[in-house]
């Protein structure tokens, strides 16, 4: 396992696991939320997203967190492994309410220069807040993640799908460095 691409729907615990992993197999860590977005919430055009991605997975190793289906043919040219983050849609739902109360009350910076960070307006306010993009896709998500599970184009990679907090830690626990 050297080239890992951790998915799941926002909220799942995809950033927490890609980090334990990452330094458990001694791999660099690659947001892909870090890599799309930009100074004051503008998101990158797609041949420049693109080229980035391209650029981070040249490594010989990584550990690379994050969905953006459009980007599965860069992503997985080269993964010998994706890991799916499938929690419950109430542990999922409480894990993103949990994150994104966190982030206000501490106004952390998302990314390093980008300025972003999240409000109150912007995740429940907002048209185009995180819970109602949540509420629109998980599911579609967790449909499109089965049918990945079987799917003949990525035959060449690895699917580990982990569906609890305890299954992950016990996935992680049993990975030889």
């Amino acid at each position: 396992m050297k080239k890992v691409n951790v998915i799941g729907t926002t909220g799942s615990g995809k950033s927490t696991f890609s980090q334990r992993l990452a330094k458990k197999i001694n791999a660099p860590y690659i947001q892909m939320d870090q890599i799309f977005w930009k100074q004051n919430w503008q998101e990158s055009q797609d041949s420049e997203f693109f080229q980035r991605i391209e650029d981070v997975l040249s490594e010989s190793t990584w550990v690379l967190d994050g969905n953006y289906s459009r980007t599965n043919i860069i992503k997985w040219r080269d993964a010998d492994t994706i890991i799916w983050i499938d929690y419950s849609f109430c542990r999922t739902l409480f894990q993103l309410f949990k994150r994104t109360i966190k982030r206000i009350i501490s106004g952390e910076e998302l990314w390093p220069e980008t300025g972003n960070r999240e409000s109150f307006a912007k995740s429940f306010l907002s048209k185009k807040s995180i819970f109602i993009w949540f509420f629109k896709n998980y599911s579609h998500n967790k449909q499109g993640y089965s049918k990945l599970m079987y799917s003949s184009k990525i035959k060449h990679i690895n699917v580990i799908r982990l569906c609890s907090p305890k299954e992950a830690d016990l996935f992680l626990k049993n990975i030889e460095a």
